[in-house]
This record gives C-alpha cells, sequence and structure tokens, in this order.
C-alpha cells in the first residue's frame, strides 16, 4: 500500500476519532490512536517513534478508564453508596450501546437504581443521579483534553525529527 494512500487513511481516522470524542457512541480517542499509529507505520516510524506511539496509546487507554471512573467520583462526592456508584459505572457502560441519549440516560438511571437499592429517599437518589451526569460530564471534557494532547505530541514529534 502507498504512504499516500496510508496517510490519507490516518488523517481520515484522526479526524473521526477528534468528532468521535465529542460524540458518544464512537470510540474516538481509538481512531484519533489508530491514525496516528497508522501514520507513524506509513513513515517506518522514523520521525514518530515506536516510544512515542506507545506513550498515545497509555494516553488513548487512560481517556477511558477516566471516562468510566468520572461517574463514580461524581456519585462519590454527594456521598452516594457503593450500589450507585457501581450503578452509574454499569450504566455508563451499558449507555454506550444506545449512543448520546444512553450516555445521558446510563450513568442517571444507574446511579438512581443502585442508590435506591440501598435507601428508600427519592431526594438522594437523584442527586446521587445528577452527580453521575456531572461526572460523565467533567470526563467527556477530560477525553476531550487527552484527544488534543495527543494530538499536540504527535504533530511535535512529527514536526521536530
Amino acid at each position: 500500500m502507498s504512504a499516500a494512500l496510508l496517510w490519507t487513511l490516518a488523517v481520515a481516522l484522526i479526524v473521526l476519532g477528534l468528532i468521535g470524542v465529542v460524540i458518544p457512541g464512537l470510540p474516538g480517542t481509538v481512531f484519533v490512536f489508530a491514525g496516528m499509529w497508522l501514520a507513524a507505520a506509513a513513515d517506518g516510524f522514523t520521525r514518530v517513534s515506536v516510544a512515542t506511539v506507545v506513550v498515545l496509546g497509555l494516553l488513548a487507554a487512560a481517556s477511558y478508564a477516566v471516562e468510566f471512573a468520572a461517574a463514580g467520583f461524581g456519585v462519590k462526592r454527594v456521598g452516594a453508596s457503593r450500589r450507585a456508584i457501581l450503578g452509574a459505572a454499569l450504566g455508563s457502560m451499558i449507555g454506550l450501546f444506545f449512543g448520546l441519549p444512553g450516555m445521558i440516560v446510563g450513568p442517571f438511571a444507574g446511579a438512581v437504581i443502585g442508590e435506591l437499592s440501598v435507601r428508600s429517599g427519592v431526594g438522594q437518589a437523584a442527586r446521587v443521579g445528577v452527580a453521575a451526569w456531572i461526572g460523565i460530564l467533567l470526563g467527556a471534557v477530560v477525553k476531550v483534553g487527552v484527544a488534543f494532547i495527543m494530538l499536540g505530541i504527535f504533530v511535535f514529534a512529527l514536526l521536530v525529527r
């Protein structure tokens, strides 16, 4: 396969990935990483080294860990039960399969159901659900930041060598 075709595919993956970090349901940082890996491979890893690609991969993986942990952290801040924390995390994962509505409703519903299974107060369960949603929103903001950090590292490595 020609280098020009590989670079075209790499740029397309990076652009799709940058869109995906904003639109729930698309594995944004995975696409960003795949595009950067492909671009580095197309160049024989001469300008963007294997070590840089490994760092980019670790950042992509970390972005998902942050996203899933964010809902749990959000509910923990409002004194949620362990079941609510688990519910928010499970709701986040299940919500991924339902696109934007699932990403909004999933963590909220999971946290509320988890909290209601331990306590009977609807008010506290609702606060826990809102906190889960805010945690997910903050996690998404971090994920966007990580994607742009990845892009900065890649461009720096590409231009410096």
